[in-house]
């Protein structure tokens, strides 16, 4: 009786009773939004490698404008090319933005291409090496079409550089022994491991969840514990025999009884 309701209820919705055909009305709306979002998402996942492609079109061209612009100008400004001197700052500036979004949409591009080769711990140094190639180039080309010295900015560069590295030298530490975990693989996601090591309050023995640029996460059983890559490194590992699953020989301790 059940499927003969079931039967008449999709030949239509008149021959059901008002919550059966409510309920219809509610499931084919929500059918309709998961197809519409699905849509919305394969049209942004296409879009996406032409967003990287004009705006690094829109880039050079904004560069070769700057350029043309203020090829003849010693500085910004100068006395009798004021409309030369706003072309090329004003086209300047556009480089810098058109650039910025093009390199974001490649390193962001790289990353969904690269997650599914090899991992989203290795997918996301190749995005942030992109971006940060990406933002050093833009910078430069844009303080060289603003007629900007590059050589008086290196002494200031370097002084920042290195005040940087001394207040975050426990972070740069995480992050190049993050690289190092990644390019030696010791261990890979989803390996038993035992980490024995002084700085992490005795042996560690859990699953690996996750390799970070600076943390490992690490699922102990009684949760999930995020441990400093450069904790890590340091840190003797030795591979563990997977648990074997309940009911099977050696589960417990313990054998199945025959």
């Amino acid at each position: 009786m059940m499927g003969e309701g079931n039967g008449r209820c999709r030949e239509g919705l008149w021959q059901c009773s008002p919550p059966a055909r409510r309920r219809i009305v509610v499931d084919l709306q929500e059918k309709r939004q998961l197809d519409l979002a699905k849509q919305v998402a394969s049209v942004k996942a296409r879009a996406r490698p032409w967003r990287a492609i004009i705006f690094s079109v829109l880039a050079v061209v904004a560069a070769a404008v700057s350029y043309v612009a203020g090829r003849h100008l010693d500085s910004l400004f100068e006395p009798g090319h004021l409309a030369n001197s706003i072309v090329a700052t004003s086209a300047a500036v556009a480089f810098l933005v058109f650039a910025t979004v093009a390199v974001v949409s490649l390193a962001r591009r790289a990353r969904e291409k690269l997650e599914s080769v090899t991992g989203s711990a290795h997918a996301a140094v190749v995005r942030y090496a992109i971006v940060l190639l990406g933002a050093i180039l833009t910078i430069t080309i844009t303080l060289v079409l603003l007629k900007i010295p590059i050589s008086q900015l290196l002494v200031g560069g370097a002084f920042v550089t290195i005040m940087i590295t001394i207040a975050g030298q426990q972070s740069l530490s995480n992050i190049f022994a993050g690289l190092v975990l990644l390019l030696s693989r010791p261990f890979q996601v989803g390996d038993p491991i035992l980490l024995r090591s002084g700085a992490l309050n005795g042996p560690l023995e859990g699953t690996v969840t996750e390799i970070g640029i600076t943390y490992l996460r690490l699922d102990t059983g009684n949760g999930v514990m995020l441990l400093p890559n450069s904790q890590v490194l340091a840190a003797a590992v030795s591979h563990q025999a997977p648990a074997p699953p309940p009911g099977e020989p050696g589960h417990d301790g313990s054998s199945r009884p025959a």
